[in-house]
């Protein structure tokens, strides 16, 4: 990993000390179709359709971070959208 993360003031030590607080109480919450864990960027959901006659599921993304922060500095805003969309 590169040394640029922690200079822009990440620590990726208290991150991952974050997720591992977590996980025990992001676990209670699970049910047997959750696929995987806490702490990747995405998530798996198995879903027996056969169990619902109108079956939605529905997944949302928290936003852009830092990154927001950078365009508005920079004053350029027109390709914030596509990490939005590719998140």
């Amino acid at each position: 990993m590169s040394d640029a993360y922690g200079a822009a003031g990440v620590s990726l030590a208290a991150a991952d000390d974050s997720v591992a607080r977590l996980k025990p109480l992001v676990h209670k919450t699970l049910r047997p179709e959750v696929l995987g864990g806490i702490g990747g960027f995405g998530g798996l959901f198995q879903l027996d359709l056969a169990r619902f006659q109108q079956p939605v599921l529905v997944s949302g993304t928290d936003g852009v971070g830092t990154k927001l922060k950078i365009t508005h500095e920079l004053g350029r805003h027109d390709t914030i959208g596509i990490d939005l969309v590719a998140m």
